[in-house]
């Protein structure tokens, strides 16, 4: 890690704090007695080329209308370019071309312990973003949300307050390492972030084909630990044990049925349902992959090809 010097890190936080905006939507609430009462909300965006500004899914549901503030108060008219739903990322369109796009960093070298900044805009006030500093204190964290359960986050101690949501995590050397997306209410300032790699992947996807191209195996189940192979008399401790295939889904059409145990994927151990997922993550649509499995103790290979997430 580079060594701390205020002066710098002051000097690179100025610069990336030029990147971060103001979101701020108006979604129409259909209240009782069939009124329609608009409904104001905000967040930030982080700039990452031109022309494109990546923020939250959750800021922009539903929006009706979308405005982008920059940091010297100049207001924008954005559009919803696509989405991510599952991992709560989104890409807002504006006309503007000139527009300074923050530096990514390289989110799998993150450390525990290694020092971050968070950064937002959640008002557009004068005198630009807030910034809050802590550490790195987890990587690979799942949390529930009321959107469903978002996975791989990196956890922080930095405040990430009302309204930050969108905007980035900082290194000390002005990088993007992760967007600030969730806190946990009456958490001790415990808040949560998609890594940076993970969120451009999605980024790209939506740019390229306005929308994301998620490949999709069309199975549902639960790890396997010792606890639930004692319980269900399961030959191994280790796995996915699939509880529901969907029907016409990649794994149908490749053979797997409910009780069978996910062994592998590509030649890579799937120990639990983590794994599996960022297996077929890491896979292209219409990629063949052989899958080993285990089922009434006789361990055996089908293939399937994946599909397009529906």
């Amino acid at each position: 890690m580079p060594n701390y010097d205020e002066a710098s890190v002051l000097e690179v936080l100025d610069k990336i704090s030029r990147s971060v905006v103001n979101v701020s939507t108006i979604k129409l609430l259909h209240h009782m007695f069939y009124r329609v009462v608009p409904l104001k909300g905000m967040g930030s965006g982080t700039i990452i080329s031109k022309g494109h500004i990546l923020t939250n899914n959750h800021v922009i549901t539903g929006a009706e209308k979308i405005g982008v503030t920059m940091v010297d108060g100049h207001a924008l008219s954005g559009e919803v370019m696509g989405t991510c739903s599952i991992h709560d990322v989104a890409i807002i369109k504006v006309k503007e071309g000139k527009l300074p796009a923050a530096e990514l960093g390289d989110s799998d070298k993150l450390k525990v312990g290694q020092r971050v900044f968070a950064i937002g805009n959640p008002f557009g006030l004068t005198g630009g973003p807030t910034v809050t500093s802590g550490v790195i204190s987890a990587l690979n964290r799942s949390i529930e949300s009321q959107r469903g359960v978002i996975e791989n986050l990196v956890q922080t101690d930095a405040a990430i307050n009302p309204g930050n949501s969108g905007g980035p995590l900082v290194d000390i050397e002005g990088k993007v390492v992760a967007i600030n997306t969730a806190i946990i209410p009456f958490a001790q300032g415990i808040g949560f972030a998609i890594p940076i790699n993970l969120a451009k992947k999605c980024a790209e996807d939506i740019i390229a084909h306005k929308g994301m191209i998620r490949p999709w195996l069309g199975v549902s189940g639960l790890t396997v630990t010792r606890e639930i192979a004692s319980y269900y008399g399961l030959p191994v401790a280790k796995g996915v044990l699939v509880a529901r295939v969907v029907p016409g889904s990649p794994a149908d059409n490749s053979g797997i049925i409910p009780g069978d145990i996910v062994l592998e994927l590509a030649g890579k151990a799937t120990n639990n349902t983590e794994k599996l997922v960022e297996e077929i993550q890491k896979r292209k649509v219409g990629e063949k992959v052989e899958i080993r499995i285990l089922r009434d103790s006789n361990v055996c290979s089908v293939e399937a090809v994946l599909e397009k997430t529906p």
